[in-house]
């Protein structure tokens, strides 16, 4: 579906376990483009004209839901960048009920295997890509992280604006 205001969808982790990855992106991001903290997109474009029937859909399904421990299970190579990999069963089963909600919204990339990263360095020559992968890749072992929450966003052409929060553990718990 077009649309003039996408929305954005993202997995928030816990503060503790993104400060590494933002202190990565703070180092290797061009300056020039990195306008957020580090995040793991789940949707990159819902359309705005609907975000009342979004943040509604998504409190139903995340009701549901457990909290989210999710397995930094590698260092992938982007071509213009890097990223790591993100492994979850639960994350991935959230996604799965949240695409079935906003099917009528999505665009044939969203027919594809979803592969959750979380980027910490895009948009530069491929040298620089390929160094930093190599770096990082040396002394890779995976760990655990939690995501807490679910952050709708308006995108601006560059920044994000905050339009929603979701928690990730039921309402019962919170």
């Amino acid at each position: 579906m077009k649309t003039r205001h996408p929305l954005i969808l993202t997995a928030r982790l816990k503060d503790e376990d993104l400060e590494p990855f933002d202190r990565l992106r703070r180092a290797h991001f061009p300056p020039d483009r990195n306008f957020l903290r580090a995040h793991l997109t789940m949707f990159h474009r819902l359309p705005g004209e609907y975000e009342a029937q979004i943040v509604d859909r998504l409190n139903r399904v995340i009701e549901a839901a457990q909290p989210v421990i999710a397995e930094v299970g590698g260092v992938r190579h982007l071509g213009a960048g890097v990223a790591f990999a993100i492994e979850s069963p639960e994350l991935e089963s959230v996604r799965a009920r949240l695409k079935s909600q906003f099917l009528s919204w999505l665009g044939p990339q969203y027919m594809q295997p979803w592969r959750p990263h979380i980027t910490i360095q895009n948009k530069v020559e491929r040298p620089k890509a390929d160094a930093l992968h190599r770096d990082l890749s040396t002394s890779f072992k995976p760990w655990h992280i939690e995501i807490v929450r679910l952050d709708l966003w308006a995108y601006l052409g560059g920044p994000w604006e905050h339009k929603a929060l979701v928690p990730c553990v039921p309402k019962a718990e919170l």
